[in-house]
């Protein structure tokens, strides 16, 4: 009986022995923790990240210093229009001098638009989100803004950006242009700019545009013809990328290279923004780094 009981005992621990010794070996009572991920290093200056679901952080660098923003400025250009109460995005403006002899002046980018033609609302979104046309730009601050004559109506506009900005929360924003050639004070940071871009990017009309890559608008000439314009290509390299939908890049000589984008990969969303980075390649490189860092953030 003694020895029975003995017998077991011994293959009962030996049991519990090759059992445990299962368990260890498949990593069920001792799995190693996952690694943690290291933040990635950019070269711009500014660097801000955001879950596009949830809005918390995933990356910050320098967020919320206040940098030139160049035609990134655009996107709260498009996020006034779109805000328009009873809003026609087929209603045509007519394209005038001062539009073409702005661009000449500035020597900016242009949607290269035709004094005397009509082009709708919708068509302007494209021109001056894709190639960055700063006619584009001032035809709709001129539309859109209030007074008796194109520098009061854009003046106006201008400060409909501002008090946007301000209801947004973007507190380290302020607008002295419709189209980023700044004036001296045409600033925001990479925070209050994914900000910007996370609530605009909930408009369809707005999503549609930023992650078309190229558009050709056909507009009214001043004799009622139609004239199909060349096509307008988007200056956002990424599009398409691992899931990238847009937003607007901006470079110029002080602001040098920035880069607002948002990116969506198996139901994961980030959204972010990249300011003065000093060169287009170390801009795309930052961009990449990021989403690649949020899609494993985030999962």
């Amino acid at each position: 009986m003694i020895s029975a009981t003995k017998g077991f005992r011994v293959r009962r621990a030996a049991a519990v022995a090759l059992t445990t010794g299962a368990v260890l070996a498949t990593g069920a009572l001792t799995a190693a923790p996952a690694q943690a991920l290291t933040a990635p290093t950019i070269t711009a200056k500014g660097g801000f990240l955001m879950n596009g679901a949830t809005g918390a952080t995933l990356f910050s660098k320098s967020a919320t210093t206040k940098r030139l923003t160049a035609s990134t400025t655009k996107i709260m250009t498009a996020k006034v229009v779109l805000s328009q109460p009873n809003l026609n995005l087929d209603a045509k403006v007519t394209i005038k001098k001062e539009y073409s002899n702005y661009i000449v002046s500035k020597g900016a980018s242009s949607a290269h638009l035709i004094v005397g033609d009509k082009v709708t609302v919708r068509q302007l979104l494209y021109g001056m989100m894709l190639p960055s046309g700063c006619d584009a730009a001032m035809a709709l601050a001129d539309k859109f803004g209030s007074g008796s004559s194109v520098t009061a109506r854009t003046k106006s506009f201008i400060a409909k950006m501002n008090t946007t900005a301000r209801n947004l929360g973007m507190s380290n924003t302020k607008f002295d242009s419709f189209d980023g050639i700044s004036n001296g004070s045409n600033g925001s940071s990479p925070k209050d700019l994914t900000i910007l871009a996370r609530n605009v990017m909930k408009n369809s009309t707005f999503k549609s545009v930023v992650k078309t890559k190229s558009y050709t608008a056909k507009t009214i000439t001043k004799t009622g013809s139609t004239r199909t314009m060349g096509a307008w290509k988007n200056t956002n390299t990424l599009l398409g990328w691992n899931g990238t939908l847009g937003i607007k890049t901006g470079s110029g000589t002080d602001s040098k290279y920035c880069l607002v984008f948002a990116a969506t990969k198996n139901g994961e969303s980030v959204i972010g923004a990249v300011m003065t980075a000093p060169s287009a390649d170390n801009r795309t490189a930052d961009v990449k780094k990021l989403i690649n860092y949020g899609y494993a953030k985030i999962s």
